[in-house]
């Protein structure tokens, strides 16, 4: 993830200065752990100001406004009631060369600042603290104790100090070309190396920048770079400089994420393309980190039912043999006259099949308490019988509802913000059934939902796809009218999938199996040549009682034969 260097920062600072200062802070709302969003108003403009600092994503950047679920960090809390109301009058990076943004906020405009909002663009020690007017630290986004650094705290009560400075040479437009190659090449290296080594404030993304406009590879040696290409170079240094001292930036996306020196004019936001960027990028690291965690607990659980329905069933084996100890005790009932004292087993033609059979007796017993002993036992593997039956198929339900949240899990991957929100929904089921226990989770706060996929048939029908059990519900037994068609994989998990239809309407064949597709596609049969997939009327869809998200039953189903690869 790129991340927001110093030049990006002086071009954020430069932009807020001109558009929005002085302006009114009305609120502040943390959205996570590593977020806050600041809604600031101005003579012209009520916009929402991102900070963040996230250990790969921190940034400053006018962003979306925040959901509105409710907000109950300790963090935001302090600065509502700290600096809400206050006008903010400056936003000023403290040190050159160094990413660290002071927030000056004052009761009004030209007053001077009673709190400053301190916030460090340093990649996993990113932080942002609130001080007083003489830099005293009253709260802190991320307390730094003795235990964790032995360079730097960042404790409430302590008076601020700014983060050990970089190492290296400041960059200067005054510098010339001589000194300017002495230093870079005085340590034979790489040139994008060496570049960042030498000076500070100088990121990668810059010197790619550098050596591209200067058509010198990246990993070309100092030692080796021509007269020429070291004053094209220098050049190019000069005008990177150039534009940090005028503030002549130029913003532009790219491929591997954005730019603000790009040689072309373009018209582009920088916030907006900050905060497509980042919201991009974390989402997507976000969904990743979710995904496998809920891909291990499921498979965790699933080994754990797995072994309680094979013990289920070796015991349900062993019941079904119950009438071989009650006819082994009514062989003895009707051979009183065999048994001796001390004998430790009879054999006695059996009733049916006249085989002879061999029964353990226990030798201190007479014949008919032998016989008792077995008919205890076939009582006994009855009960068990009818016990264990309701238990067994318990597990197999179980095993059958997360074998289908391992099915969605397993085709769910990161394309669009929807689906970490499609993520979230999952493991928000998963909490309420009981199957993973969060202490951080605040149901009341999820406030986005995820829609379905939407298909559309060569016919031009609307195809709805649920993304989760969730969905799944919905579509079923609140989307679905008496005139649309419900598909499911057969006997395998998968999603619930509708064919809209109006009155009237009659599909083709080609309708029917372009949608069998998709539900095949959208199953645990995914990789299979052909899934066997079912389709009926959703009136003939019911929910058992009891039944887990997404389980249902139906009748009158067709069969149609689903090709996964035609998708």
């Amino acid at each position: 993830m790129q991340s927001v260097d110093y030049t990006t920062l002086v071009a954020i600072c430069y932009s807020l200065n001109n558009n929005y200062i002085p302006s009114r802070l009305e609120q502040v709302y943390q959205i996570d752990r590593y977020t806050i969003s600041l809604c600031l108003r101005s003579l012209n403009y009520k916009r929402w100001l991102t900070v963040s600092w996230h250990p790969q994503g921190a940034r400053i950047c006018l962003g979306n406004p925040p959901p509105r679920g409710k907000d109950t960090f300790t963090f935001s809390e302090q600065l509502r009631h700290l600096i809400n109301g206050y006008a903010l009058i400056g936003v000023k990076i403290v040190t050159d060369w160094e990413r660290v943004a002071d927030f000056q906020f004052a009761k009004r405009p030209k007053e001077d600042p009673l709190y400053h909002l301190y916030v460090e663009i340093m990649g996993k020690y990113s932080n942002v603290i609130l001080t007083s007017a003489d830099n005293q630290i009253i709260t802190v986004a991320k307390q730094i104790t003795s235990d964790k650094s032995s360079l730097r705290t960042v404790e409430t009560s302590q008076f601020y100090q700014l983060p050990p400075p970089l190492t290296g040479e400041t960059p200067k437009l005054t510098e010339s070309l001589e000194k300017w190659r002495e230093k870079v090449s005085l340590i034979p290296g790489r040139i994008d190396k060496q570049l960042i080594k030498t000076y500070r404030g100088i990121s990668p993304i810059i010197v790619q920048d550098l050596l591209h406009r200067s058509n010198i590879l990246f990993d070309k040696s100092n030692q080796e770079l021509t007269i020429e290409e070291w004053q094209i170079l220098y050049k190019n240094w000069q005008t990177w400089l150039e534009v940090i001292e005028k503030k002549t930036f130029n913003f532009i996306q790219t491929q591997q994420g954005y730019s603000v020196l790009a040689e072309k004019y373009s018209n582009q936001d920088l916030h907006k393309i900050l905060n497509t960027y980042y919201s991009q990028q974390i989402y997507q690291e976000n969904f990743k980190q979710l995904k496998q965690q809920i891909q291990q607990k499921i498979k965790n659980i699933l080994n754990k039912l797995i072994v309680k329905r094979d013990k289920y069933q070796d015991k349900l084996n062993d019941s079904d043999n119950c009438e071989m100890y009650s006819n082994k005790a009514d062989l003895l009932m009707a051979h009183l006259h065999e048994w001796k004292l001390g004998m430790k087993e009879i054999i006695l033609n059996d009733f049916i099949t006249n085989e002879p059979i061999k029964i353990n007796l226990a030798p201190d017993k007479n014949i008919i308490q032998n016989a008792q002993i077995l008919y205890k036992q076939n009582q006994k593997l009855k009960r068990a019988k009818l016990a264990l039956q309701p238990l067994l198929e318990e597990v197999k339900n179980e095993i059958n509802y997360l074998q289908q949240i391992a099915t969605i899990l397993n085709q769910l991957n990161y394309q669009e913000s929807e689906d970490l929100i499609t993520l979230q929904e999952i493991k928000a089921e998963l909490i309420n059934q009981k199957y993973i226990e969060d202490s951080q989770y605040r149901g009341n706060n999820i406030v986005e939902e995820s829609h379905p996929r939407k298909y559309q048939t060569p016919s031009g029908y609307e195809v709805l796809i649920g993304r989760n059990n969730r969905q799944n519900d919905i579509l079923t037994f609140r989307t679905a009218t008496d005139y649309d068609l419900w598909f499911h994989a057969q006997e395998i998990s998968g999603s619930h999938v509708l064919l809209r239809l109006s009155a009237g309407d009659v599909p083709d064949h080609q309708d029917l199996q372009y949608t069998a597709n998709l539900t095949a596609y959208y199953s645990q049969g995914r990789e299979s040549d052909q899934v066997s997939v079912i389709y009926t009327k959703p009136n003939h869809v019911y929910k058992p009682k009891g039944a887990k998200p997404g389980m249902v039953i139906y009748t009158r189903e067709t069969v149609i034969w689903g090709k996964p690869s035609a998708v």
